[in-house]
């Protein structure tokens, strides 16, 4: 869980490149390049602009090691606790494809946060600031206010076709290393 705080934190300035880059497309790009897009937000919205939505990345890298794990052991478990299912790549399958889908439920209302933090902007010295939101609790319940919350799983089938496979090939190649005993 805190590999993935720490990596989701010092990697935040990409992400947020990338969200801008797909709301906004060349628009963010300054120069035309990926490099003049970092130049462009640092310049107009200070440092600070580049870890805009740290805050829910990390949440979200918090909760999806905290919600895989935790789901793939327990139906695991459960699966061999009843008999069902023996010890097999299959039972691996259906784990992983249960706990992929118990972290998209927990983790696509923080994307949806995450995603508008990083998107909106706060020009230096509040010039033109378009800023909505104060801090990812304020979007949180702003999003389910005015949109409801079933807008808070904006993108979810899109993210379960991201995580789903991911943690499949994940839980699948760490059970069959598990086997090899090194």
């Amino acid at each position: 869980m805190a590999a993935g705080v720490i990596s989701s934190t010092i990697a935040n300035p990409t992400d947020v490149l990338k969200v801008r880059m797909q709301a906004q497309g060349l628009a963010c790009m300054g120069n035309g390049s990926m490099m003049g897009a970092f130049m462009t937000i640092a310049q107009q919205e200070g440092t600070r602009g580049l870890w805009r939505g740290v805050g829910p990345t990390a949440q979200r890298a918090a909760v999806v090691a905290g919600v895989l794990l935790s789901v793939y052991d327990w139906s695991k478990s459960k699966a061999l606790e009843s008999e069902l299912l023996e010890d097999t790549v299959f039972t691996h399958f259906i784990c992983s494809f249960v706990a992929g889908l118990a972290g998209t439920v927990a983790s696509n209302p923080i994307d949806v946060v995450k995603t508008r933090m990083m998107n909106q902007r706060a020009l230096k010295n509040n010039q033109n600031a378009s800023t909505i939101y104060k801090n990812s609790c304020d979007c949180l319940i702003k999003t389910a206010r005015h949109e409801g919350v079933k807008s808070l799983y904006r993108g979810f089938i899109p993210n379960w076709l991201r995580l789903g496979p991911w943690n499949i090939i994940f839980f699948i190649t760490y059970e069959q290393l598990k086997k090899l005993n090194i």
